[in-house]
């Protein structure tokens, strides 16, 4: 059987019809019967039942498209392996992220990289919920939170970029309600809840731990507000309207302490586990063109270019003993 073969049962297969068959082939009906029939003569067995109505495939036709499914992603997996040693980078990358740093941050980043190298082509799922990678075909994600622990032995992880999600609030909230001295004051002021990114069926999205800055300890209270939602940037925009005290990342509202529409609340807080990570599934060699990928991401990012010059505070230092950021 040679490769033309292989394309074509996958083809029948897949569409379900002959003509189905021959416009995706972008050949004539005719041929596709053709050279169907001819196939069938030279193996010795009919590899599709067709009748007035239907067409659906015999065992053995089962059977040949199972190995040539296999046989062809390994055509494509070589092609692309020669391609990248002639030092041009091709073939496909499909990649997932959360919404707000996909398109604010991720999004421009990845096309720079596909305009140095045109070969490529990006695919990127911007998702609330982080895929199974290697089931749904996926090269890897950028992720803001840390992986399952059941997660970990199918998956590598790597850091990308230091992140904090800290407190904040509008000039107008804190003139009208006053700045909370401590971390237990929070649970008596109006708290936004982004109920956002959660694995856990019962994660407790008012529960804030904050970490502080300086010496590592943590405080734990339990927040209340009139206002909730899953959208992160909804969030965001009550708390730009002055509705209330908001947990957030720096990459979504670093210009805003800027401008100073937003003010940092207890800036000696911070919620430590919203680094920026690469997630892949686990594989004995990852193409060049993700590796390559991976470290202009890296680059991109290393700077923490969502971190204002201003805050004049660093990320949370880690504990000692505390387990590191897979």
């Amino acid at each position: 059987m040679e490769r033309s073969d292989l394309e074509l049962v996958m083809a029948i297969r897949s569409q379900g019809s002959l003509a189905g068959a021959s416009q995706l082939l972008q050949v004539v009906p005719s041929v596709v019967t053709k050279r169907l029939g001819a196939l069938e003569a030279r193996l010795g067995q009919r590899l599709f039942e067709r009748t007035t109505r239907r067409l659906s495939a015999t065992a053995e036709g089962e059977a040949v498209c199972r190995h040539a499914k296999a046989l062809l992603e390994g055509f494509t997996a070589l092609e692309n392996e020669l391609g990248e040693r002639q030092n041009e980078l091709r073939g496909p990358v499909r990649l997932a992220a959360t919404f707000g740093f996909g398109r604010r941050w991720l999004g421009p980043a990845l096309a720079a990289f596909q305009a140095r190298h045109p070969a490529l082509r990006i695919e990127l799922q911007l998702t609330e919920r982080l895929p199974d990678l290697g089931a749904e075909g996926f090269d890897g994600a950028l992720w803001l939170w840390e992986v399952q622990q059941r997660r970990a032995a199918d998956w590598t992880s790597r850091r990308i970029a230091r992140n904090q999600r800290v407190l904040a609030a509008s000039p107008h909230y804190l003139t009208r309600r006053g700045t909370p001295a401590s971390v237990e004051a929070l649970a008596s002021h109006d708290c936004l809840v982004a109920r956002e990114n959660g694995e856990a069926p019962r994660q407790e999205f008012a529960l804030w731990t904050l970490q502080h800055v300086r010496d590592g300890s943590t405080a734990r209270v339990r927040v209340q507000g009139p206002l909730s939602s899953n959208s992160g940037e909804m969030v965001r925009d009550w708390c730009l309207a002055g509705h209330g005290i908001m947990l957030r990342s720096l990459w979504d509202i670093g210009p805003q302490l800027v401008s100073g529409e937003l003010v940092r609340v207890l800036p000696q807080y911070a919620m430590p586990d919203a680094d920026i990570h690469w997630v892949a599934p686990w594989r004995p060699k990852t193409p060049r063109r993700v590796r390559l990928l991976v470290d202009h991401l890296a680059e991109q990012f290393r700077g923490e270019p969502w971190k204002p010059a201003a805050a004049g505070l660093s990320a949370p230092r880690e504990r000692p003993g505390s387990r590191p950021p897979r």
